[in-house]
């Protein structure tokens, strides 16, 4: 939250270190500054600003967030009450460790590739991952330094990162197929957020879970030709499934104009 004061302040522009409260138990972040504004009827007025900053700082309220996640929990592997890890169900992968270290504690998060270097410029509390590999983990440190929204953002991306399944994505773009309609490779990876995934699109079809409710046999290559290697009976049996649904087949190949998706 930003409050801006609109008392008119003639001062020499200068930052002031941050002050901090404890308001209801939480740790709040005062920090005032001055700055110039550009006004036509005062051309040289001084406002102050006053920026208040909800941070976290404890350990409890940073694992009560990560358990907020579907599918989660806490462990302490190590036999050891300072690291604290929040893992995903099924997988057992950890997205959040928590630790004390130089009289903080600290979080390492997993990051985009994209993003990991934007949060270490942003914040000097935020360094490459301490005990992890650096490319891909960010530690971190709740100095109080670090916006409460920026540590939640970092963590959702964190989870968001171990829990992505390609094939679940894929599996839930085929089921939006309609009756009577296809789609190509190229389509459902596309649906399923990365265009350029359409040959991981056949290898997960090739093992679909679910046929019955999985309807894989009304996708088809860019030229709307049936698969050859059709896992649950070959091209003949897809072109007995997509005749049912109403799909004229002609020498194994579907009229993408008439029947495509899209």
């Amino acid at each position: 939250m930003k409050v801006i004061l609109n008392a008119k302040v003639k001062a020499d522009v200068k930052l002031k270190a941050d002050a901090k409260l404890n308001i209801n138990g939480r740790l709040v972040i005062v920090s005032t500054c001055y700055f110039v504004i550009i006004d036509i009827n005062y051309p040289w007025i001084y406002k102050k600003c006053i920026e208040w900053r909800i941070v976290m700082e404890n350990r409890e309220e940073v694992l009560q967030y990560g358990l907020s996640f579907p599918d989660t929990y806490v462990e302490a592997p190590f036999h050891d009450a300072n690291w604290q890890l929040v893992r995903v169900k099924g997988s057992k992968k950890a997205f959040l460790w928590t630790y004390e270290k130089g009289g903080y504690i600290n979080l390492n998060v997993k990051a985009d590739l994209e993003w990991r270097d934007y949060w270490r410029s942003a914040f000097k509390s935020v360094i490459p991952g301490w005990h992890q590999n650096k490319e891909h983990w960010n530690t971190i440190i709740l100095d109080g330094s670090v916006p409460d929204d920026a540590i939640k953002t970092m963590i959702k991306e964190s989870y968001e990162l171990v829990t992505y399944n390609p094939s679940k994505r894929i599996y839930e773009a085929v089921k939006k197929i309609p009756k009577g309609c296809v789609a190509t490779y190229g389509q459902i990876a596309q649906m399923a957020g990365n265009k350029g995934m359409a040959r991981a699109v056949g290898n997960a079809l090739h093992k679909n879970p679910d046929p019955d409710n999985i309807p894989c046999y009304r996708v088809v290559n860019s030229k709307g030709e049936l698969s050859g290697a059709f896992a649950f009976g070959g091209a003949e049996r897809q072109e007995e499934l997509l005749k049912a649904d109403g799909i004229e087949v002609i020498n194994g190949k579907v009229n993408l104009k008439e029947y495509g998706m899209f």
